[in-house]
């Protein structure tokens, strides 16, 4: 079997909350092989594997961040390696201001990924910035996502890589109304008045992502009544608002936890819509990330 070059390599780092995992999803939407956290010591080793398989694919991100094993400033050494194998890495960094770092931990009360080590979430968030200065002295396109929400994130990525021109996005995001509605939600749908698949035992720890929600809903009448007019509607009304001004549009809809039916709502939509036409899609489900 011959070797065969890379032609496109995204490693995509950044601090913890910047919104690494939105970068990712975008990329996987846009048809790139996604692995997240590899140890930068095996970037080299992966990337021949992928380069010696005829079948693999030829656009490949990869997540590195602080929660790598080993030391981050021999990431350097590990993108020439990768260079000599004849594959085209380049380094995108994501990063914010503390205070907006905070913020979003608070609004979507998660752990920072260092809080294993008994910081106090400044203190985590310091330690991070400090792991990463490497990376981020070699990063080949850097980004401060402070002002930015999930949409403009996904456009200022996608753009700045050649992968996308103008147009319309269309982001599909879950919520938990006990948490708010999103700030910059265009169309927003209530799935409280669909069955909530929380009563049953077996699902209240799986989310609308897992098979078996998904085949719960499916099984719903209302449900499947429900889906046919929200589809009806973006229909008929995205494409206008494609004609117009406009470069996102962001359909939000909510449950009470945010973990089922707004999640499943929302993904399904978003495959509607890429299965109609719509290139940028993306999806975002605020109380899981």
């Amino acid at each position: 079997m011959n070797a065969r070059p890379l032609p496109d390599l995204v490693i995509v780092s950044g601090m913890s909350g910047s919104g690494k995992s939105g970068v990712l999803h975008a990329l996987e939407d846009l048809g790139y092989y996604c692995v997240d956290n590899l140890p930068a010591q095996l970037l080299p080793e992966f990337v021949r594997r992928m380069r010696d398989n005829d079948a693999a694919p030829t656009r490949i991100a990869v997540g590195i961040d602080a929660r790598n094993f080993g030391d981050l400033s021999d990431v350097p050494i590990a993108l020439s390696e990768v260079g000599a194998l004849g594959a085209n890495p380049r380094l995108l960094f994501l990063e914010a201001r503390d205070e907006v770092l905070l913020r979003r931990y608070a609004d979507t009360r998660r752990r920072h990924p260092l809080s294993h080590l008994g910081l106090a979430l400044a203190d985590a968030i310091s330690l991070d910035r400090q792991a990463l200065r490497p990376l981020r002295q070699i990063a080949d396109v850097l980004i401060d996502t402070s002002e930015m929400n999930v949409h403009q994130m996904r456009r200022s990525v996608l753009t700045e890589f050649g992968l996308v021109g103008a147009g319309l996005s269309l982001l599909f995001q879950s919520f938990a109304y006990r948490h708010g509605v999103p700030g910059d939600a265009d169309f927003v749908f209530d799935t409280r008045v669909l069955p909530n698949p929380h009563w049953d035992a077996r699902l209240r720890p799986l989310s609308g992502r897992d098979d078996d929600v998904r085949a719960y809903l499916d099984a719903q009448p209302e449900v499947d009544l429900y889906v046919t007019q929200v589809q009806a509607f973006l229909d008929g009304w995205l494409p206008k608002l494609r004609s117009e001004t406009r470069s996102y549009v962001t359909t939000c809809f909510g449950c009470t936890g945010g973990r089922h039916r707004s999640v499943y709502l929302a993904e399904r939509l978003a495959r509607h819509c890429r299965a109609t036409g719509w290139e940028e899609v993306a999806v975002h489900h605020r109380e899981l990330e």
